[in-house]
């Protein structure tokens, strides 16, 4: 089921009225749902609108192209423009395959969300320090208990704990606002994963940045 948050600007599907924003869907993971809503809302970009695919499917990212090109198929043609909001996440080049078959289509830049909201330079830099890092988001933190204990087992069988993450030395707490129960949870989550604790505040990076330009670009 796709989650849709409908910005509305008082116009209908049809051709293109002269001197009427152009009608802009943004198409994205549900982990990015509340980010992508509040730059909507602080922008004021009411000709803007979000459709949200399930986070959960980054578990299978096999099946995220399959269900872009499924929405896209049903509802692009009702926009001017479309941008995904995904970055390439896991999907091995197949999402860029899927946006070079489609006239006015964009995704966000990057390999997976933990870059974008980093930025590319500060993410590498991090990952350079320390391979063995764990990156969680306030969605991930959040939802640190389903999407990754429960998801994991580690509810269940506490001693995989050391299997999946014997070779991890770092949590890193990527956060995009400033949150003080989410600060406490993510470094709960580290404690309990047996990793030494990092905030880095990124803010949204470079999906604050995708956005703007995606909204700004002039239409043809």
């Amino acid at each position: 089921m796709v989650a849709r948050h409908r910005i509305s600007n008082g116009t209908g599907p049809g051709t293109r009225e002269r001197n009427r924003p152009p009608r802009l869907l943004v198409l994205a993971c549900g982990a990015l749902a509340s980010e992508i809503l509040y730059s909507i809302r602080l922008n004021g970009w009411d000709h803007v609108s979000l459709a949200c695919l399930p986070a959960r499917l980054h578990n299978t990212p096999d099946r995220i192209v399959p269900e872009l090109e499924a929405r896209l198929r049903s509802d692009a043609a009702r926009y001017d423009r479309v941008l995904i909001g995904y970055a390439d996440c896991g999907t091995g080049g197949h999402l860029d395959a899927l946006v070079e078959k489609w006239e006015n289509v964009e995704r966000l830049p990057g390999a997976h969300c933990y870059e974008f909201y980093a930025t590319s330079p500060v993410f590498h830099e991090l990952h350079a320090a320390e391979l063995g890092t764990f990156y969680l988001t306030d969605f991930l933190t959040r939802h640190f208990d389903r999407l990754v204990w429960e998801f994991l087992g580690l509810d269940r069988y506490p001693q995989l704990r050391d299997m999946y993450f014997g070779n991890y030395r770092k949590l890193v707490y990527l956060s995009q606002f400033d949150r003080p129960e989410l600060r406490a949870k993510a470094e709960e989550a580290a404690r309990r994963l047996g990793l030494e604790y990092e905030h880095r505040p990124v803010g949204l990076g470079e999906l604050a940045t995708g956005l703007e330009t995606f909204v700004s670009w002039p239409a043809a």
